[in-house]
């Protein structure tokens, strides 16, 4: 008994490294099976749009990573943000997989490989999800004329608006964290989330879209000679489109719903052809940033290691703390003397 026991933190150690190399099989699946479509689209495109367009994606990328860290240290100790890094950037490369709740658990346990608990990392990770919503919508109102054109069985999304906006009060979403908490059998937040904390989360998350939209104008901008207006309004269907593409959970990525929005757009400016063909090199974009992420921040965590242990560490020990301080302040007498026969 002694022996499955010693050997259980090791299985569950390789469990993971064999889940993150599915995973990582699966986003190359996707880049390789697209390829002879996304090597024709290429040729459309001149180089130097690629190259500053795909700089764009990587800017998101990292602007979407800081606003998920910034949810991550609202709700708890400081994580290291090369770990939180990690953490997110190699576990959502899940989303390849059908069914995108894999990026969720990805997310969980390699969260708790470096003793983030579990259910803040979920926590984190549907607030996050819900702050990407709300930005999304914001900046996908400035894509309307093409929603109700195009997709106006879309228009009920922005209904979410005035409920996600609720949501982000901090007495709302430290409600909703402590909730989610609870049924997980952990103490409720200790602290009150802070405006700080939402502020910042989402102002990383719109300059995330913005770049993401940007991103797509270049592209646009190689084939024909498009305005600001344009800019804006690629923007918002860029925006709209990740949120369609995250209520699509059952197909890889939000694969070809986030398309139809972006084709819908462009087709004000370039032919369906045209318009289908830059999508795919976006879509191609983002998954060659999605693993080349995950690869530097790997790469990062393996070179500072010695760093990122101490801080490591020094992380655990305040998560103890705090676990303790919660644990006493949340749990009845009765309960406690149970804990201490245990």
């Amino acid at each position: 008994m002694k022996k499955i026991k010693s050997l259980a933190p090791r299985a569950l150690t390789v469990l993971r490294y064999v889940l993150v190399v599915v995973v990582i099989g699966f986003a190359v699946y996707y880049l390789v099976s697209q390829w002879d479509e996304i090597s024709v689209a290429l040729t459309f495109i001149s180089w130097q749009s690629i190259v500053v367009s795909f700089l764009l994606v990587l800017v998101g990328l990292v602007c979407g990573t800081l606003s998920w860290i910034a949810v991550l240290n609202g709700l708890g100790p400081r994580v290291p943000t090369l770990r939180g890094a990690q953490v997110l950037l190699v576990g959502q490369l899940g989303k390849y997989v059908p069914g995108s709740v894999w990026s969720y658990v990805m997310q969980m346990e390699l969260g708790r490989q470096y003793g983030i608990l579990r259910p803040r990392v979920l926590v984190t990770a549907l607030y996050a999800a819900g702050i990407g919503v709300v930005s999304s919508l914001m900046l996908g109102a400035l894509a309307l004329p093409v929603v109700v054109q195009g997709h106006p069985e879309l228009m009920w999304l922005f209904l979410l608006l005035p409920i996600g906006l609720a949501c982000l009060h901090p007495k709302v979403m430290t409600f909703l964290a402590s909730f989610v908490l609870k049924l997980f059998r952990r103490p409720p937040l200790e602290h009150e989330v802070t405006f700080l904390v939402v502020g910042k989360a989402v102002g990383w998350s719109l300059l995330s879209y913005i770049a993401y939209g940007l991103h797509l104008w270049l592209l646009v901008n190689s084939l024909v000679d498009p305005d600001i207006g344009t800019l804006v309004l690629l923007t918002g269907a860029m925006a709209l489109g990740f949120t369609v593409g995250l209520i699509a959970f059952i197909f890889p990525s939000g694969l070809g719903v986030r398309e139809a929005i972006l084709i819908g757009a462009m087709a004000l400016l370039l032919t369906i052809p045209e318009a289908t063909a830059v999508s795919l090199v976006s879509r191609a974009m983002f998954t060659a940033a999605d693993l080349l992420g995950a690869g530097v921040a790997i790469l990062f965590v393996v070179l500072l290691r010695r760093r990122l242990a101490r801080e490591t560490t020094a992380y655990l020990r305040e998560e103890v703390q705090y676990e303790h301080s919660e644990d006493r302040a949340h749990s009845s007498p009765a309960a406690t003397r149970e804990d201490e026969r245990e």
